[in-house]
């Protein structure tokens, strides 16, 4: 638990109960946010964020979209620029390939492109990574697609507690957010308080302090990476888990902060390495705290490969605890 999770009277609620909350909150906050996308209304969603939001907020405000992602990203983009607060949900991210335009050469455009006049306040709202065998057309983990391009803000939380405040911060920002989730966190539990609350973007925290090694990870990465510093520390090997939360904007002092304590680095990401996130943070380490590292950075990344159907496969192709664990011994050169 984070530091800020025991400032409240908490609960412990799913991974997707804390983000029907967040959304619930902010539309009754603010009518101009309304939800849209496919089978979300009396499906509430395939991994049921949305159950209930339709009885409540009507088809007005939970629009239930045809299988038509173009369509209705495109009209998210437009009602965002017109001063409404869209939150666009997109099933998987691997089916934001359909709405490229409409995101990087519309809404991450708009507002430089209006000469600051314009805003698109929109939230797109998918998930990614790998687990359950759904194969490789529904499995990829694409951040670094949306960490490339200028005018977008990328969100990645990891916990219930990170996943409502982001998402609060994120329909109340000016600015087109992608809000990346994992399949594999919805049913995960965690401490959120009953008190409103929100968790400022470009904030990263530390969800395990340590002195020995850093362990940069993010989304379903991050409980891997703390599962491994557990099983370090009964080595006497103490480790400390970043979480970025969001990718962009990133909060690279607290990285840099905990690599000139520890001395040692090591990046974890589900997406594969080449082109991902986890090297250009460490070409912010190499340039910004190279002084400091005692030894090369390590990157633990997915293969360079399709995700396989087969759930075995599955697992040997993306980073899983012996892996980060070998990671750490070899740049404590054990």
């Amino acid at each position: 638990m984070s530091e800020k999770e025991n400032t409240c009277e908490v609960r412990q609620i799913k991974y997707r109960e804390a983000l029907n909350e967040a959304l619930r909150e902010e539309m009754l906050r603010d009518e101009s946010v309304f939800v849209i996308g496919g089978g979300i209304g009396q499906r509430g969603g395939s991994y049921k964020v949305t159950v209930g939001l339709l009885d409540e907020f009507g088809p007005r405000r939970i629009i239930d979209a045809p299988i038509s992602e173009a369509s209705f990203t495109g009209a998210g983009v437009g009602a965002a620029i017109t001063g409404m607060r869209p939150v666009v949900e997109i099933l998987f991210v691997d089916f934001t390939s359909l709405i490229i335009d409409q995101i990087v050469n519309q809404a991450a455009k708009y507002r430089f492109m209006s000469g600051g006049k314009g805003r698109v306040p929109m939230v797109l709202r998918t998930q990614g990574g790998s687990g359950n065998g759904l194969a490789a057309q529904h499995s990829q983990s694409l951040e670094a697609w949306y960490y490339h391009v200028p005018g977008l803000k990328v969100v990645m939380p990891s916990t219930p507690y990170d996943a409502k405040g982001l998402l609060k911060s994120a329909i109340r920002d000016d600015d087109p957010v992608i809000f990346i989730e994992h399949k594999l966190l919805y049913l995960t539990e965690g401490p959120v308080p009953q008190e409103d609350y929100a968790i400022d973007l470009g904030v990263g925290d530390i969800k395990r302090s340590g002195n020995d090694v850093t362990i940069v990870a993010w989304s379903n990465m991050v409980p891997r990476a703390f599962a491994a510093a557990e099983k370090l520390a009964q080595e006497r090997i103490d480790a400390e888990v970043i979480d970025p939360r969001t990718l962009v904007p990133l909060d690279k002092e607290l990285i840099l902060e905990s690599v000139r304590k520890t001395e040692h680095l090591v990046i974890v990401q589900e997406a594969v390495r080449r082109g991902g996130v986890a090297s250009d943070i460490a070409s912010i380490v190499q340039a910004e705290a190279f002084d400091y590292l005692d030894a090369p950075i390590e990157i633990v990344a997915g293969k360079n490969t399709p995700i396989p159907f087969n759930v075995q496969l599955e697992r040997a192709s993306v980073p899983q605890e012996p892996d980060i664990i070998g990671a750490v011994r070899k740049v404590l050169h054990l």
